[in-house]
């Protein structure tokens, strides 16, 4: 499916809609509550409303395979995937801050395994059926390093798995919609410039007001009263 073909089919329907781009793709909300993004791939994600009369037709109407209906979709674009290293105080503080603007957050140490590794759990949320619209990446104090040779250099970095998850993030939601908060002064991992991070001194509710506007730009609707 096609952005002009979706508009050709809610014109032909007499449905009204708002339109905008989104990351690799074309983004239609409709009255009904109805969320259709439709990607340069060809297919389109159904979110909001998923089981109305509309919903059902654009499924019908559209190439067997083009149309993915998230499993356990929650209102809006999705839930929010949290990568952590070893400062739980700080994830803590930020699944509370997330809940509290009325969002989904997303803790692997939360999920059952069900015999999956980490990889393949990250794999399951972030995959092309996963339903997560962004991600909070902590960049945490928890491991020290330094170029080789150069020990006087010694720096506070985040842990490994926390940079890799990060990469994974970024391949699968775009920059667009990974938010990397930084505690204190992390060595930022290379090539990070032009990506959106936000440094925070000891509390995750320092960077409150600058990660709503944030997920209101990504398209979420976060509750104004959570940074009260």
């Amino acid at each position: 499916m096609t952005p002009d073909e979706l508009r050709d089919e809610l014109r032909r329907r007499g449905i009204r809609y708002d339109e905008r781009a989104v990351q690799n793709g074309t983004q239609f909300r409709c009255p009904g509550g109805e969320i259709f993004t439709v990607y340069n791939t060809g297919k389109c994600l159904i979110q909001g409303t998923r089981d109305s009369e509309l919903a059902r037709a654009i499924q019908e109407c559209s190439p067997a395979g083009r149309v993915v209906v998230p499993r356990d979709a929650v209102a809006g674009p999705g839930p929010v995937f949290i990568v952590y290293g070893h400062d739980e105080a700080a994830r803590n503080e930020l699944e509370l801050l997330l809940r509290r603007m009325g969002l989904e957050p997303v803790i692997l140490a939360n999920v059952p395994a069900k015999g999956d590794t980490i990889i393949e759990k990250l794999e399951h949320y972030l995959g092309e059926h996963g339903n997560v619209g962004f991600a909070c990446v902590l960049l945490t104090p928890d491991d020290e390093g330094h170029r080789a040779g150069r020990p006087a250099e010694i720096r506070p970095r985040a842990r490994q798995n926390v940079v890799l998850e990060l990469g994974m993030v970024l391949a699968r939601l775009g920059r667009r919609r990974v938010a990397i908060l930084i505690k204190q002064e992390v060595e930022q991992p290379s090539d990070i410039a032009g990506l959106i991070w936000i440094g925070f001194k000891d509390k995750v509710a320092e960077v409150g007001g600058r990660l709503f506007r944030e997920l209101k730009e990504a398209g979420y609707d976060p509750r104004a009263d959570s940074l009260a």
